[in-house]
């Protein structure tokens, strides 16, 4: 072989890449989320991250620590997801985590499953049990790079009604009546 005709290897990884191309399996990505798994934010990080390079992305939603017994997070799966796949551009598998603890469950979630990266996705930093127990510093201890997403606050007044309530709306109002 000549210096002028490099080998069928060099061509192909040239072609694809480099050094990228040598490591081209896709890149399994846990996202671990409950009320917020189909926020703008995590479904511009989730674009944004399948932009960067093929990856397998799964959906870790841990049971809830009020009620661990509902279909919460069966039913947080199955609204989330197909948003999800849209946003990724591919299939988003999904999983109920094992524990109300969500700790526990990506630990859990991680023994069972080869995973690359974790995004976690959190409520707001006021309202957030996941950031006040610190949950990425605990994730990011098992050794796997840790990306956070927080769900915007509202940033108006929001107004809540109880089902006691007379309705606060008037036929005038243009929101309803």
């Amino acid at each position: 072989m000549t210096p002028e005709q490099p080998s069928a290897r060099r061509r192909a990884a040239a072609e694809h890449g480099g050094a990228a191309a040598k490591d081209a399996r896709p890149r399994r990505v846990l996202i671990v989320a409950h009320r917020t798994a189909a926020t703008p934010k995590l479904l511009a990080a989730v674009s944004e991250r399948a932009a960067r390079g093929p990856c397998l992305f799964t959906l870790l939603v841990p049971k809830p620590y009020w009620d661990p017994d509902t279909e919460e997070a069966a039913a947080t799966l199955e609204l989330a997801i197909p948003l999800l796949e849209q946003a990724a551009g591919a299939r988003v598998e999904g999983i109920v985590g094992s524990s109300e603890d969500p700790h526990a469950a990506v630990r859990n979630a991680l023994e069972r499953t080869h995973f690359d990266e974790v995004i976690i996705s959190t409520l707001p930093v006021r309202v957030s049990r996941w950031l006040h127990r610190d949950l990425p510093h605990h994730v990011q201890q098992l050794g796997l790079p840790v990306t956070v997403v927080t769900a915007e606050q509202s940033q108006r007044a929001l107004t809540v009604m109880r089902a006691e309530e007379p309705d606060r709306l008037s036929a005038s109002d243009p929101r309803g009546g």
